[in-house]
């Protein structure tokens, strides 16, 4: 098969791409850059971004099925830019289905979708966790419109299905674990709380898999067709652990301290106030969802997305680490 992923060229979307030619399959990667590790594998790249439709239109022509993974992700940022690329980028995916006959598309979506303030989430699956109210970041708030979208449009001729990975990791990271090294060896990492709420991650294969699980399952009427999953590891940990284990196999300090979740909030807020008034640059250190989110328990079951596609996670949370530590050492 032909087969479209958006944002190719991310951590995650290499890890689709490579699955994908592994397989043999011929992969259309569509990016705002260009990634001499792409061309190294043999995918073709399209440069385009997702707010322009005939751009999506064009990269979609011939291929049989789309793995829509590009989105616009951050703590912060002006609404209408995550808008412009996680609304109306995923309106222009369908559109492009619609419009080339493409019969099967997995989306790649995120469980922030169902945040809720410090509720917990302890075990459950995608159909039990209801869609969160009061979303305090742009990117949950568009990603959550984006997946409501997207499901409402699977029907008898273009199948979807949503996936939710959590906290994807692993080596090639250039999101997540840079900035907890980047702040523990500058001394200003903090748990937020004791860090003993129960969490899970997704090694980054094992996200890949998820997404190639669904994408080889799913047709109209298929028991996936117009579902959301959560995706992770299977394994949920304390925050604490989570976080020392990262750090821990890339050398950096680990961190002992930590703030209470109330003066965490504060911060947060104060820091969304200055950002939304002065000229500063990057994002703020905290947020107010961010604070929820450190602090909050959040894990999920795998037996729907074993049941519905056969997702079954291959690499373990203690041999990812074996194999970050052997990453970033080499």
């Amino acid at each position: 098969m032909k087969i479209l992923v958006t944002g190719g060229g991310g951590f995650l979307g290499q890890a689709l791409c490579r699955g994908l030619r592994a397989r043999g399959h011929a992969v259309v990667s569509f990016n705002r850059g260009h990634y001499a590790e792409l061309d190294a594998i043999g995918v073709q790249q399209v440069r385009g971004d997702l707010a322009s439709r005939d751009a999506v239109l064009a990269a979609a022509e011939g291929c049989d099925a789309v793995i829509h993974n590009a989105a616009k992700a951050g703590a912060w940022g002006p609404y209408a830019q995550f808008h412009a690329a996680n609304v109306t980028g995923t309106d222009h995916v369908i559109a492009a289905c619609r419009a080339h006959g493409i019969a099967r598309l997995v989306y790649t979506s995120t469980p922030s979708v169902t945040h809720r303030a410090t509720f917990p989430v302890a075990g459950l699956g995608a159909d039990a966790v209801p869609y969160g109210e009061g979303l305090k970041s742009p990117y949950a708030q568009t990603k959550k419109i984006a997946e409501q979208r997207v499901l409402a449009a699977s029907d008898a001729t273009l199948a979807v299905v949503a996936l939710r990975p959590r906290l994807i990791w692993g080596p090639g990271d250039n999101q997540l674990l840079p900035r907890l090294v980047e702040r523990a060896r500058r001394g200003r990492l903090r748990l937020v709380g004791e860090g003993d709420n129960l969490v899970d991650t997704t090694y980054v294969d094992n996200a890949a898999d998820a997404h190639l699980a669904a994408l080889d399952a799913l047709a109209p009427g298929a028991a996936c067709a117009g579902r959301a999953y959560f995706i992770s590891n299977g394994e949920p940990r304390t925050m604490r652990e989570t976080i020392n284990a990262l750090l821990a196999a890339v050398g950096a300090p680990t961190v002992t301290r930590s703030i209470p979740f109330r003066a965490a909030y504060a911060i947060g807020a104060a820091c969304e106030g200055l950002w939304a008034t002065l000229p500063l640059r990057g994002e703020p250190p905290m947020t107010r969802f961010l604070a929820e989110q450190l602090v909050t328990t959040h894990w999920y079951d795998m037996a729907p997305a074993r049941r519905d596609f056969g997702y079954v996670p291959r690499v373990s949370f203690d041999e990812g680490l074996t194999r970050l530590r052997a990453a970033w050492r080499g």
